[in-house]
């Protein structure tokens, strides 16, 4: 068989493909492998030039499969089917199959991002398969960012369609946060009407008391906030990066989803459809409850604090992606036992 080089990147192993006894490869190898084709045997070449079967070209080098990183023995080399695809590769080197050419293409992705996504715009232009467009359009628009930028001069497309109070990425972040957090409180505040009409009064002064814790930490708008000092007080990385934390009923997500919306326009617009997802539900349990906790109190102080948690932090908050948003009953109820507050208890010294 002859070996030629296929004309790839030089980044990743060498490769060749197979479809016969005998092998001539390069009479070097590259400071990193290198893909190359292999054809026919003795094509335009005297058998009298052609080098031993399965001579490699440096001490210690081997041949393994493109696919999936097998390394071939003479005999398994033998049983290849014609235009199988090999990787030569040299001491100390390796290949984990289509893994490394994810690996080669994440590195350029770094190392090379306007030209890949100018030569992936060119691509587009021309391709007609809509999976292919997909791809190429998913490619762009994730590359095409600006994900440094915080002020609105140095990104104006960012802020196309905002009201034009927002001068920083952070503040529209924060304040979609704080919206959120409002929009519970609503909720919260309308369900007095459910409220038995003697417990209205005290159910409105609980509504009172979180309405003025939340105003007090801004209504935990620094979850959304990248600048937000204090690591465990926001959501994301110091870049914007928000990782999915899964479903009500799971540790993680089984997608590994993952936004920017500090990034650019259209990721920011995506991310108001990822949910802030009430572990134990807002609606069928948390309200319901603190309503029925403040009509049988029978004097007992109801442990409003512990329905703030469940409604407005991190405590029973977790921020999914739309397709990890169960919208299910999730059968799940408040903890009995920290709906009221312990009294204290009193001695009289005699």
């Amino acid at each position: 068989m002859l070996l030629t080089d296929a004309g790839l990147d030089g980044t990743g192993a060498t490769g060749c493909r197979g479809s016969g006894p005998g092998l001539e490869l390069p009479a070097a190898t590259r400071a990193e492998p290198q893909p190359l084709r292999l054809g026919p045997l003795g094509a335009g070449i005297p058998p009298a030039a052609q080098p031993p079967v399965g001579q490699l070209p440096l001490a210690g080098s081997r041949l393994c499969l493109y696919e999936d990183g097998t390394e071939l023995t003479e005999s398994y080399f033998r049983t290849l089917p014609p235009q199988t695809e090999l990787v030569l590769l040299g001491p100390g080197e390796s290949w984990r199959g289509c893994a490394s050419d994810i690996e080669r293409l994440l590195a350029a992705f770094c190392s090379q991002q306007g030209a890949v996504v100018e030569a992936a715009r060119r691509l587009l232009t021309d391709e007609r398969a809509p999976h292919r467009q997909k791809l190429l359009a998913d490619l762009i628009h994730n590359l095409s960012e600006n994900i440094l930028a915080e002020d609105k001069e140095d990104d104006k497309k960012w802020f196309e369609g905002l009201e034009s109070r927002f001068k920083n990425k952070s503040s529209y972040l924060r304040h979609s946060c704080e919206s959120r957090m409002r929009g519970y409180m609503r909720e919260v505040s309308g369900f007095i009407s459910n409220v038995h009409p003697a417990a209205q009064d005290a159910y409105r002064g609980i509504i009172d008391l979180m309405a003025d814790k939340l105003k007090s930490v801004k209504y935990n708008g620094c979850y959304f906030d990248r600048r937000e000092e204090e690591e465990a007080a926001r959501l994301c990385t110091a870049e914007g990066w928000f990782s999915c934390q899964g479903p009500f009923d799971r540790d993680d997500c089984p997608c590994k989803h993952s936004i920017n919306p500090y990034s650019n326009r259209e990721s920011r617009i995506l991310f108001s459809t990822w949910n802030l997802d009430h572990i134990i539900e807002k609606k069928r349990a948390v309200v319901p409850e603190l309503a029925e906790a403040v009509k049988k109190g029978d004097g007992k102080e109801v442990n409003w604090e512990y329905f703030y948690q469940l409604l407005f932090t991190l405590d029973n908050l977790k921020l999914v992606h739309i397709a990890c948003h169960k919208k299910t009953n999730h059968n799940l109820s408040c903890d009995k036992t920290r709906i009221y507050r312990n009294r204290k208890k009193t001695y009289e010294i005699s």
